[in-house]
């Protein structure tokens, strides 16, 4: 007996029978804006061509928070700094304005921003492009900034360029870079005042640090390399750390020129509780005014200078123990270099102690060899 037939349901009403059942289209709007959050921006268009209800959901500015140009995404182009040809950088700098102009459409409300431009770049104006996105977008509530601003992904190695250039063009080329930066901070200063993470390289330059302290909702800062022969002046770095009221973590790469060797620092401030200065070289303190201070990061990095004893030891001699320095400024400090302090620290070194502070202290009782 052959099995009974079944009859054939037309598509349209199966298309129907299905979306009465899924239950997604079932939560409130705000419950599946906050499902598709969790997507990336390539899913979410995907989900876009679902159906129309699909599409609209997937315009909602709510979706849209985060403009991140450093992603590679389909680019698997291998590391920062890898020579790539002029056709896949085209292909590149055409995704990027295509994601702008859909950033843009979408009517974004960033809390988050990461790019990597050159913005010194004067053929491709990316500091326009960043200016533009800043102007047509809502980031008032933009709370995460990283920034690099001396260098563009995917940029093919010029050797032209390269083979002719001079320490001359270079400076022009950093000013360039300096100025766009400067400008591109004022405008996040006065636009994005909620800013309270932020990664970038700096030059340190009076202008800069004005415009930095503007951010008093900072609470992570980690200020890069720009320009390694420019020296940071202590009260610089002090008036940076006094002016911004809630941070919390700050991590500094600075390098100390060799015609500044024997410069110290001061550090302040009410707030900090987390200092990373491990990537700096040549940075020493003279004194630290951080009474919240719980963990502090710091590395004594080999310089390779031909100096002999004597210099070495007059040099040295300037600076104080970083053990004593830490004994008076920091009261709550509970770990160097990773490692956890025994709570009685501050009455008595040990021998933990002592190998941290070898590794991370420029004075001479902890070694000289650092300047070898």
């Amino acid at each position: 007996m052959s099995p009974q037939k079944k009859l054939l349901v037309p598509v349209s009403s199966r298309r129907k029978a299905v979306n009465d059942f899924f239950p997604f289209n079932s939560l409130p709007v705000e419950c599946q804006l906050h499902v598709l959050s969790f997507l990336n921006e390539v899913d979410k268009c995907s989900c876009a061509l679902v159906c129309l209800s699909w599409s609209c959901l997937v315009r909602s500015w709510k979706l849209w928070r985060v403009a991140d140009y450093s992603r590679r995404g389909a680019f698997h182009l291998g590391q920062e700094g890898l020579l790539v040809s002029n056709r896949e950088f085209e292909r590149w700098k055409s995704w990027v304005h295509h994601y702008t102009h859909h950033l843009i459409s979408r009517r974004a409300s960033l809390l988050t921003l990461k790019a990597s431009f050159d913005l010194g770049d004067r053929c491709n104006k990316w500091s326009e492009l960043l200016s533009h996105l800043l102007d047509n977008v809502h980031c008032r509530d933009l709370s995460h900034l990283d920034l690099n601003w001396t260098f563009t992904l995917f940029e093919p190695l010029d050797l032209r360029v390269h083979s002719s250039s001079s320490s001359h063009q270079d400076s022009i080329t950093k000013m360039d870079q300096v100025t766009s930066f400067q400008e591109l901070l004022g405008k996040l200063a006065h636009s994005c005042p909620r800013i309270s993470k932020m990664r970038l390289h700096f030059d340190w330059s009076d202008l800069s640090v004005s415009l930095l302290t503007r951010f008093q909702q900072l609470r992570i800062l980690e200020l890069k390399y720009f320009w390694v022969f420019k020296l940071v002046t202590p009260s610089t770095l002090q008036t940076l750390t006094k002016s911004l009221p809630n941070l919390k973590s700050l991590t500094l790469h600075i390098l100390v020129p060799l015609r500044n060797l024997g410069i110290s620092y001061t550090l302040e401030s009410e707030s900090l509780e987390f200092l990373d200065v491990s990537p700096s070289r040549g940075l020493v303190f003279s004194c630290l005014k951080l009474p919240a201070l719980r963990e502090l990061r710091a590395k004594k990095i080999v310089r390779g200078i031909t100096l002999d004893r004597r210099t070495r030891l007059r040099i040295q001699s300037r600076w104080p123990c970083l053990y004593h320095v830490l004994q008076q400024g920091t009261p709550k400090l509970q770990a160097l270099n990773n490692e956890r302090l025994l709570p009685t620290w501050r009455e008595k070194s040990y021998g933990e102690l002592t190998a941290i502070l070898e590794q991370s202290c420029y004075c001479v009782q902890h070694l000289d060899s650092w300047l070898w």
